[in-house]
């Protein structure tokens, strides 16, 4: 059974947690045939030796089985603190999922899966992980700890993210980034799922982004999209009616007559986001809810190595 047919599987039981390790295992496991031979499934438990640090820790029978140096690591050690924060505005619950389609297929659905897959790689490195969720409120906070309970209070709430979905809730991207920068006080890996989709004028955007890098904070945006209707506007030529799911305004449409047009417009608007953030030392990554989860373990992966 590959790794699509085993997430098929488990989602029908929409168990996010089960779901998330599995795809962890499964990228886990093929980690030594990648740049990430080093971080070996045995990273739950150790960290590779850095030369300075005290020899009193190191696990020499792992020496002897490996010829690499490892020092052990225990509970309440933390490597990393990484706060997660959600959009969950109504563009995010877009597309409208048929009955047989899995919940991740959706834009909030990916950035929920997503999330708990971060947060089991996150767990087995015994690093802490935070939580924000924003729409037209500041609708949830939580620091970042390492505890198994916080962590099942995590993936709770992250589990009643999709149970609800948000009916013309708009996103007030700016003023929530500005509340969560200062609720973040030690240094932290910041990773923002979001469509990008808002009323605020760009530079307020970006200002906002650059206010969460305060306290040398590493910041990374997962651009999250539906490739095929947002990016290529891919509609059948009838005339069809286009809601804003967060204003409600409509406008009736021939989709072929606008294709190439709309298509132009929005990739100047990723490429605009993307110099931004390149700008304000921001990782910055496009991700289609039609993309493997491969793309955020190795993002999360890299980007933690330059963190240090």
């Amino acid at each position: 059974m590959n790794l699509e047919q085993q997430i098929e599987k488990i989602s029908s039981f929409e168990h996010l947690e089960l779901l998330a390790n599995q795809i962890v295992e499964g990228f886990i496991s093929g980690m030594h045939k990648s740049p990430f031979h080093g971080f070996s499934a045995e990273f739950a438990e150790h960290k590779i030796y850095n030369p300075g640090e005290s020899t009193k820790h190191i696990d020499w029978k792992l020496f002897a089985k490996t010829d690499r140096l490892y020092t052990k690591r225990y509970e309440d050690e933390t490597n990393l603190r990484c706060h997660l924060i959600l959009d969950n505005s109504s563009s995010m619950h877009y597309p409208k999922l048929k009955d047989n389609q899995p919940f991740y297929e959706s834009k909030i659905g990916f950035s929920v899966l997503a999330s708990a897959v971060l947060m089991n790689l996150l767990k087995k490195q015994r690093d802490a992980v935070g939580l924000s969720v924003y729409s037209d409120t500041y609708e949830y906070y939580s620091p970042e700890k390492g505890s198994d309970r916080h962590h099942r209070m995590i993936l709770n709430k992250l589990e009643g993210i999709l149970e609800n979905n948000n009916q013309t809730k708009k996103t007030d991207t700016v003023t929530f980034l500005h509340q969560i920068a200062e609720n973040i006080h030690r240094r932290s890996m910041v990773i923002l799922f979001t469509d990008m989709f808002q009323n605020e004028d760009n530079d307020k955007i970006f200002k906002a982004l650059q206010h969460l890098k305060h306290n040398k904070h590493k910041v990374v945006v997962f651009h999250v999209y539906d490739k095929k209707t947002e990016l290529n506007f891919s509609f059948d030529n009838t005339p069809r009616k286009f809601i804003d799911v967060e204003t409600g305004e409509e406008i009736n449409l021939f989709a072929e007559n606008t294709q190439e047009s709309y298509q132009k417009k929005v990739e100047e608007f990723f490429k605009t986001v993307e110099t931004t953030c390149m700008q304000y030392q921001i990782k910055y990554v496009p991700v289609s809810v039609d993309e493997k989860f491969e793309k955020i373990m190795t993002t999360y992966l890299v980007e933690k190595q330059k963190f240090g």
